[in-house]
């Protein structure tokens, strides 16, 4: 029996899952962890990208922050916590992996708010609307969609990455793959990358359709092509990179 085999039978077996300390319980693990730290990444960066992309300045304090977060490797934010008061565990990791997702939240969420057409702004105001109507009813409607790229972004890699808190004493289904690696059993270390993998495909799934769901316009279902038949209904028809004239 190969290794894909044992990964298989491994993930095969009930018991496995629902035994103490299975993958069912390392799986809620990892998500409560991915989950805490891409929410308080989205409280520090969304704030800050709303309030710099409305006011169309600080694109080279974005840059450079973003910048800076992506060159700091998230095992070494880890083995930095390890000498804190943070110490180790799953608090580090969420702490480690907050800072990770910040660049594309902030990123995304600027460059969003700062599209908006100034002409679109205008024509609000000259219709009587306050500041605060002017964000919920216009601009973040505009913007969401740049918007939540960069939050599926971030959940994607945090989900994937948050496989590193089994190294420094947290939980999570990366604790299967440094249990097979360290005992020679690769077939359990395949077991934890196929569902870490297959986790973070369904995020993705997830997130791309919740971002479908809430973008303003006509809808089409993602990834089906554009006939002529919906084009003569009215829906917009795709240029050759996919944006809609």
């Amino acid at each position: 029996m190969n290794d894909l085999q044992r990964a298989f039978q491994y993930l095969n077996d009930p018991f496995n899952w629902t035994r103490r300390g299975g993958i069912l319980d390392l799986l809620h693990d990892h998500l409560v962890v991915s989950a805490v730290a891409v929410l308080a990444a989205m409280v520090v960066a969304l704030p800050l990208g709303v309030v710099l992309g409305r006011a169309r300045r600080g694109s080279g304090a974005v840059v450079v922050l973003s910048n800076v977060s992506r060159a700091i490797p998230t095992l070494a934010l880890l083995t930095v916590f390890a000498v804190t008061p943070v110490g180790f565990g799953d608090r580090a990791t969420m702490i480690a992996l907050a800072v990770f997702a910040i660049p594309p939240i902030l990123t995304n969420t600027f460059v969003g708010f700062r599209g908006v057409d100034a002409d679109v702004r205008e024509a609000a105001r000259a219709m009587g609307m306050s500041g605060g109507q002017l964000l919920r009813r216009v601009e973040a409607p505009l913007a969401a969609p740049l918007v939540l790229t960069g939050i599926r972004t971030a959940a994607v890699q945090v989900v994937a990455t948050a496989t590193l808190a089994a190294l420094v004493g947290g939980s999570g289904l990366g604790r299967l793959i440094n249990l097979g690696f360290g005992q020679r059993d690769y077939g359990v270390m395949y077991a934890g990358a196929f569902l870490v993998a297959a986790l973070a495909l369904l995020t993705e799934l997830l997130l791309v359709v919740a971002s479908w769901a809430v973008t303003p316009g006509q809808r089409r279902l993602p990834f089906r092509p554009v006939t002529r038949a919906s084009v003569e209904r009215g829906q917009p028809e795709p240029t050759a990179s996919g944006v809609p004239l």
